[in-house]
């Protein structure tokens, strides 16, 4: 008794977590709906043509309560935040293909290089049918002593069949990502003093307009960022860019 006691107890956990979550959005694309799941702070999962997809997974196994064992894994950039070893060794890699930046696989141990392939700015290589262009994400001005510098770290262009995704990672209003044209899904970073505010974000969107921008990654050193207001500024420049707003912070 006292066994079945404790497996409902932890089935109940279980639930409770992944009731927590922002539900998935879903957007069609022209090989069925990528399936949009804010997970914590920069980490997301999309679902796609019957694979699983984690960007920059951190925050324990917890985090992916009730999501699917990863099938492609992309990390931006070194920090903890990004890179997060006891995450990854907590998740069921077995069936794993990790993208990474140079940078982020000079600190993997082994076993995770070894199901890694190194992706550096400009360049771009197919992964179970998703195409990955990895682009700058670098702090402006540039300086020997950013947080973030130019070449290190990468942001990523992802194709989903016809639909084409841009997730930012750690990153100010950079040229490369005002230059972007045609994206359908953006997840655009802010969160002074690490990335930028929401005047440089919604500045750098209405210039390279995504037809969908989520912000992410906005709690920075003095709490929130105000995504209502990066919302407004956004939508007074351009009222057709769809701006989501979501709970990146249900898991504690």
């Amino acid at each position: 008794m006292r066994t079945l006691f404790a497996l409902l107890l932890v089935f109940t956990i279980a639930l409770e977590s992944r009731a927590q979550l922002p539900a998935a959005d879903a957007i069609k694309t022209s090989k069925g709906d990528l399936k949009v799941q804010p997970l914590n702070h920069a980490t997301l999962a999309l679902t796609w043509n019957g694979k699983t997809i984690y960007a920059d997974p951190y925050g324990g196994a917890k985090t992916f309560t009730g999501i699917a064992a990863p099938d492609l894994i992309v990390i931006t950039d070194i920090h903890g935040d990004h890179f997060d070893p006891a995450t990854l060794d907590a998740l069921d890699l077995g069936k794993v293909v990790i993208v990474a930046p140079q940078a982020v696989v000079d600190k993997m141990s082994d076993k995770l290089k070894a199901k890694t392939t190194v992706i550096g700015n400009g360049q771009t290589i197919s992964k179970l049918d998703v195409s990955i262009t990895a682009i700058p994400m670098y702090n402006m001005p540039e300086t020997a002593e950013s947080r973030h510098t130019k070449g290190r770290g990468n942001g990523y262009v992802l194709k989903f069949g016809d639909k084409t995704v841009y997730i930012s990672g750690d990153t100010s209003g950079i040229p490369e990502m005002r230059a972007l044209k045609s994206i359908d899904v953006a997840f655009v970073c802010m969160n002074l003093p690490y990335t930028m505010d929401i005047n440089e974000a919604s500045s750098a969107v209405l210039e390279f307009k995504p037809k969908i921008v989520y912000p992410y990654h906005y709690r920075g050193q003095k709490g929130f960022s105000d995504t209502d207001a990066f919302k407004k500024l956004v939508n007074a420049g351009d009222s057709k860019i769809d701006v989501r707003l979501r709970d990146w912070y249900t898991v504690k």
